[in-house]
């Protein structure tokens, strides 16, 4: 078995041109070939499901089979299992699959398997070596993923490592964007192929449970748990771009949420130099992504009660085109956000940062003036002390909150802040806590959360509705969000006492 590390980037195809004369690969004369695969499944998609990918590649010098795990991209670098033997036309031999439960369960499937969608194009290749030691070899494919007659553009740029660390990917990869407008991909091509063989409507992609474990070290968990953020970004991005559907920038913006909490969770041993140079991007980007996710809800949930209640009234009518015009500005923003360069930047620099971070740290400078005296101690040695340490941290923020909580409208934009940094710091450290206890926990938390969200939703709309309008509006409309504010308001009491009551996950935790 090999281990295929590779970073994949986008590239417009009118850029082509300047990727051959690029300085990087000045002197060398790439190898040109023209590769057509077919990929298998069976009707159920078995292969699918299990991130599994398998196909016949036709070659200039014959047939290769390949099976080749799935894993998905994150800012564009993936390290993939992959097993490549030569092969006939139709016959289906996995011998060379060392994986032998892998294997037995790839022969199982062989008289069902059938083709899916093939993916045809031209490949020139670059040999660099940019250090000793370290050899990178970049593959620029052009052709088309089909299936049938549906296809899609296939444009993008390989940067497979044959030797040497991975940061050298990276380096090589920042050293082109530089002059190419790069940008890191996290769909493979094979789930290119199942796109258009399912020909499936881009779904929004939400947060996966997290993907630690308590015998990791911190820093180690933060890298997960910020390469998952980035995915569901990245995952997202093209819908939100393009308007398909206003979930798209809700889960986009959720994505920047999460990383933005755990920046704030992992503070204590994160580089100064680190957290100062990305997390101003994050908070402008979610700022964008903010904007527009204030007007879709306001235009698709606050404005159509007022609608169906008061009919054909003129005032609200106008209110509602208003509001649809100053939605369309800021979905043009977000996607001027999205294909602006610097986001693209962002991307490749903030993925490869987190790389190169080391696997455990100390606790960052300055941050034990601002935690308090429980926060002055050194790096914990595991996961679950950290943890520990940090979850109470964010409770005695709740708290602090809660206890001076009244009207106004400021004091419950703080907390229910407050409440979002509580939750996702739990959703990130849910795996190391029993079901129950979470799943009880995260339960009072989100209705606290969703609670206050509404009511921010209202002062929200109250904002929006003064900004629209720009003189006195129609006094139905102050009246029925005021009186929609005092009913939410009269349900925090209880549902902050549920809260407070619950049993916290991370008492009597193992360290």
């Amino acid at each position: 078995m090999g281990v295929e590390t590779e970073l994949k980037l986008s590239l417009p195809l009118s850029a082509a041109p300047r990727l051959r004369k690029h300085p990087l690969l000045a002197g060398q004369r790439p190898q040109r070939q023209h590769l057509a695969n077919t990929y298998y499944d069976t009707p159920a998609l078995d292969l699918k499901k299990r991130r599994i990918a398998l196909r016949h590649r036709h070659t200039a010098w014959g047939q290769l089979l390949t099976v080749k795990s799935a894993e998905p991209a994150v800012g564009g670098l993936a390290c993939r299992s992959e097993w490549e033997a030569p092969s006939l036309p139709g016959v289906f031999d996995f011998s060379h699959v060392d994986d032998k439960p892998l294997r037995k369960w790839l022969e199982g499937l062989v008289p069902v398997l059938q083709p899916a969608f093939t993916t045809d194009f031209v490949r020139n290749t670059w040999l660099l070596e940019p250090a000793p030691g370290t050899r990178v070899e970049l593959a620029f494919d052009h052709g088309k993923v089909s299936c049938g007659e549906a296809q899609e553009a296939l444009c993008e740029i390989e940067l497979e490592l044959l030797e040497g660390p991975a940061s050298a990917l990276f380096e090589l990869a920042l050293a082109l964007q530089a002059d190419l407008p790069l940008r890191p991909e996290a769909v493979s091509k094979a789930e290119r192929g199942y796109r258009v063989f399912q020909q499936a409507r881009p779904q929004p992609a939400r947060a996966r449970k997290a993907g630690i474990d308590k015998g990791m070290a911190p820093l180690a968990a933060f890298k997960v748990i910020a390469l998952e953020c980035v995915e569901q970004l990245q995952r997202n991005e093209a819908g939100a771009r393009a308007g398909l559907d206003p979930e798209f920038v809700h889960q986009a913006r959720v994505a920047i949420r999460r990383l933005r909490s755990a920046l704030r969770l992992w503070r204590p041993l994160l580089p100064a130099v680190f957290r100062e140079h990305f997390a101003p991007a994050w908070r402008d980007l979610a700022a964008t992504l903010g904007e527009a996710r204030n007007l879709d809800v306001f235009a698709t949930e606050t404005l159509p009660p007022l609608l169906a209640a008061f009919p054909e009234r003129p005032p609200l009518t106008r209110l509602q085109h208003l509001a649809e015009r100053r939605r369309q500005h800021a979905q043009a923003d977000v996607r001027r956000a999205f294909d602006a360069p610097w986001f693209a930047r962002l991307l490749l620099g903030f993925t490869a940062a987190l790389h190169a971070l080391p696997e455990s740290g100390s606790a960052a400078e300055g941050d034990a003036v601002q935690g308090g005296a429980s926060d002055k101690a050194a790096e914990p040695q595991t996961l679950s002390a950290f943890a520990r340490r940090r979850l109470r941290r964010f409770d005695r923020d709740v708290q602090r909150l809660s206890s001076a909580i009244g009207s106004d409208p400021e004091a419950h934009h703080q907390l229910r802040i407050a409440f979002k940094r509580l939750r996702y710091a739990l959703e990130f450290m849910a795996p190391l806590y029993g079901t129950h206890a979470i799943r009880r926990y995260l339960a009072a938390a989100a209705e606290m959360q969703a609670l206050l969200g509404a009511m921010n939703d209202l002062t929200v709309a109250e904002r929006l509705v003064a900004e629209l309008r720009r003189r006195r509006t129609d006094d139905i409309v102050h009246g029925w969000l005021a009186g929609q504010a005092v009913l939410l308001h009269n349900l925090l009491p209880a549902a902050l006492s549920g809260f407070v009551e619950a049993r916290k996950p991370w008492r009597g935790g193992r360290g």
